[in-house]
């Protein structure tokens, strides 16, 4: 009999814990203006990739799969392909996600565990302030002060680790003392530099977010048992936030895939994959349709279109990646304390 009732006022208390109010007027409301804003935001997306599908077929009829492996862009003698600028947009992410990724997590750890609250915010407010400077400002301090005057370490990366395919430089002597550092202008790096320091902020937001959702229970747990702040961080809030810190990171490469005018001011367009990252001579896919829209021919436009498309699939699925993970990692169900 005791386990009967404790049956039936289990139930009771599930059915209890079941019953919601009924909607009212404004709950019905608001829930329509939700999905109409979900509704738009999807056929925007869709709209934008039936236009770039739209016009850019003509190109994509006529080169095929050809497009993604050739190297050279002469739409107008058929001789057109996006590897070149595909490379050259995949390695100057991944440089600019080199440059982010310790900054943002470095920024994000030192804000949420250890500035007094007055910093943080200051902080807090100076971080999303330089997620607000526009593209062009960061694109003329790469191009006008910051090259010129850290050439040096790409000349001290290719010196000590030339050896090494990806930071070899031709026509450079590191033993001849007239040799010219221009070599090291207008390169992946630079551009790689300067897209890190834009997508720094946003992916420092979605971590700083992640790690001040860990758990205050496995906290104090953790000092209860004798742990430092570091060993605090690393037991609990690392492992706790690895998901926001992996989907912030995708964030930041779905931005940095996309950055058009740093780049174009930045980098010496070359049309040959180009996998020397210190070397002069870079390109991408956001860049190039800059650099040829305007002189393009009415079937050079299809192309342009067709590689804008290419662009934006790809920027779609990291974003899509990045997404999924950071709903995850909300839950909690990333951590390993």
């Amino acid at each position: 009999m005791t386990s009967l009732r404790t049956a039936m006022s289990s139930s009771r208390a599930e059915e209890a814990r079941r019953r919601v109010a009924p909607p009212g007027g404004a709950d019905r409301v608001f829930r329509a203006m939700l999905r109409i804003v979900g509704v738009l935001v999807l056929a925007i997306m869709a709209t934008v990739g039936l236009f770039l599908v739209r016009n850019g077929s003509d190109a994509l009829g006529m080169a095929g799969w050809s497009f993604l492996t050739t190297q050279a862009w002469q739409p107008d003698s058929g001789n057109f392909g996006i590897a070149a600028v595909l490379a050259g947009t995949v390695l100057i992410a991944l440089v600019a996600l080199c440059v982010a990724f310790p900054l943002a997590a470095g920024v994000a750890l030192f804000i949420s565990e250890y500035a007094p609250p007055g910093a943080r915010r200051a902080l807090v407010s100076l971080v999303d302030l330089m997620a607000a400077v526009p593209s062009v400002v960061y694109g003329l301090f790469g191009a006008v002060f910051l090259q010129w005057n850290l050439l040096d370490v790409p000349r001290w990366i290719s010196t000590r680790f030339g050896w090494i395919p990806l930071f070899t430089v031709d026509g450079y002597d590191p033993d001849d003392p007239l040799s010219s550092q221009t070599v090291f202008a207008s390169s992946t790096f630079f551009a790689g530099l300067i897209v890190g320091m834009m997508v720094m902020p946003i992916a420092c937001s979605v971590m700083r977010e992640a790690f001040s959702q860990a758990p205050p229970g496995e906290r104090e747990g953790a000092y209860a048992l004798g742990a430092t702040k570091w060993g605090m961080i690393r037991s609990v809030v690392l492992p706790f936030a690895r998901g926001g810190m992996i989907g912030g990171t995708m964030l930041g490469l779905g931005r940095a895939l996309g950055e058009t005018i740093a780049v174009y001011m930045i980098i010496a367009p070359v049309f040959v994959i180009q996998p020397h990252i210190l070397q002069s001579g870079a390109n991408s896919v956001s860049a190039m349709i800059a650099q040829q829209w305007g002189a393009a021919s009415p079937f050079g436009l299809s192309a342009l279109m067709a590689a804008g498309l290419a662009l934006f699939a790809l920027t779609l699925v990291v974003n899509f990646g990045a997404s999924a993970i950071i709903a995850r990692s909300r839950s909690g169900q990333e951590s390993e304390a």
